[in-house]
């Protein structure tokens, strides 16, 4: 039980608590270009959250199996450390999985690809992409943890640029002030939504800790409590 409230709390926390987007602002590139309408901002939002599934966990393990220090000795190479090819590693894993799935989406859905246009062989480049792996190195998470990260980054990611396009196809019917029109606009909204998700940061989902029959007796004692 404990490790599936931990494998929740760690969604929750990547979805809201830390978006990728709102909290590191990573990925703001696609962010800002892409938001302009519903229908392709759905698309890309599922394109990410696709492709940092797949990228997250591929890097886990190759990260886990031959870049960590020491990670070769059971293959006999003693004292190798290949920590530092770490980057080039994560970003060319990252390309292959995004030239895929640019390729089965122009296979299936010819008109996402279109309006993707740009943007969606520029996921290889999507620093929330290489955030996300680079995020779980750094956290030190399970295989299941870096799992359930990568769905909750994708997820969130997908929320926010989802969210800024819904309130973008509102604005363009509102009467904007002049010099604020487009881009000016955009980037206040984007900043009020990132303070929206800062609200977000008080939710503590931290298990307590257990309390020994000690403490618990000295608690009732206190309060007079009888049992």
């Amino acid at each position: 039980m404990h490790n599936i409230y931990h494998l929740f709390n760690i969604f929750i926390t990547s979805v809201f608590i830390e978006n990728i987007l709102l909290s590191f602002f990573l990925g703001m590139c696609s962010f800002l270009a892409v938001s302009k309408r519903v229908d392709t901002a759905m698309g890309l939002g599922i394109a990410v959250t696709f492709v940092l599934c797949i990228t997250a966990p591929i890097n886990w393990i190759i990260n886990d199996q031959f870049l960590v220090p020491n990670a070769l000795a059971k293959y006999g190479l003693i004292n190798t450390d290949l920590s530092f090819l770490r980057l080039i590693i994560f970003i060319s894993v990252i390309a292959a999985v995004v030239q895929l799935v640019e390729m089965i989406i122009e296979k299936f859905s010819p008109t996402l690809y279109m309006s993707l246009g740009i943007f969606l062989p520029l996921i290889a480049v999507n620093c929330a992409i290489l955030g996300v792996s680079l995020f779980m190195v750094e956290k030190e998470y399970t295989f299941i943890e870096t799992v359930v990260f990568s769905i909750g980054s994708g997820i969130g990611w997908w929320i926010a640029i989802l969210a800024m396009a819904c309130i973008r196809d509102k604005i363009s019917y509102s009467n904007i002030p002049n010099g604020l029109e487009g881009l000016g606009i955009t980037m206040i909204t984007t900043g009020l939504m990132a303070m929206g998700f800062m609200c977000f940061g008080g939710i503590s989902l931290t298990a307590s800790e257990n309390v020994d029959e000690a403490t618990t007796a000295e608690i009732c004692y206190n309060n007079d409590i009888n049992f």
